[in-house]
């Protein structure tokens, strides 16, 4: 197994210490499959033990190791050191978020639009084409692991700091498809101040997504309803 030598670069925020932030190089020997989250565990372990993130499912399911590895937006737990072909990977905290420390952000905000009555599952389908019990009504979560990339990725969550975000607006679509008899006041809210009017149409929402939920098409999809009467 290859190992090469790495430079973890990640940047350093404690409110009222590290005071403005500022990286902090770690030098390290990566193995093919250790992965950022791996490099993170190992610089906390045994070389600083004030490192702040968050982690907890180590297999893409929870998005709490979310940050921004080499300028763009990933979960930690995903991404190998070796893969991204780099002798200096550096790691900033999810942007549009207040940083707790280091890569740590406050993620409170994410969820103030998407009301916590509305459902997080969907209908199973078939995996890798086996069946799956559908005709059972069996069920599971929906792709979002609200994970917070898209809010980072997205500019006008910049710009517009009220902007109720990518991940609010398709949960609200994704809400309409589920719950038709609330999809006039579900479309209300999409189209209120802080709506989809604020989306600048980058994609980028998409783009950074590991779930494949793609954002931008779910606003996309709002658009198109807010222009005219909805069809039923």
């Amino acid at each position: 197994m290859s190992v090469r030598p790495i430079e973890v670069r990640i940047l350093r925020c404690r409110p009222g210490r590290i005071d403005p932030p500022r990286f902090q190089s770690f030098r390290i020997d990566a193995k093919e499959d250790l992965t950022v989250l791996d490099a993170l565990e190992h610089i906390r372990l045994t070389l600083d033990g004030s490192l702040m993130y968050r982690h907890s499912c180590h297999h893409s399911s929870c998005g709490t190791c979310a940050c921004r590895v080499n300028g763009m937006e990933r979960l930690a737990c995903t991404t190998r050191l070796l893969d991204l072909g780099a002798g200096t990977v550096s790691l900033e905290p999810l942007r549009g978020f207040e940083c707790v420390g280091d890569l740590a952000v406050q993620t409170e905000p994410f969820y103030r639009d998407i009301d916590p009555a509305w459902s997080c599952l969907k209908p199973a389908g078939p995996i890798g084409g086996a069946e799956t019990g559908t005709e059972q009504g069996l069920q599971r979560f929906e792709e979002c692991i609200e994970c917070g990339c898209c809010v980072s990725a997205c500019p006008a969550t910049r710009s517009h700091p009220d902007f109720m975000g990518p991940a609010a607006l398709a949960a609200i679509r994704n809400e309409m498809l589920k719950n038709p008899l609330a999809a006039d006041d579900l479309l209300s809210r999409a189209g209120s101040e802080r709506g989809e009017r604020w989306c600048e149409r980058a994609l980028a929402c998409s783009r950074v997504c590991p779930t494949g939920v793609y954002p931008s098409r779910h606003i996309a999809d709002l658009r198109d309803e807010l222009k005219g009467p909805r069809s039923t």
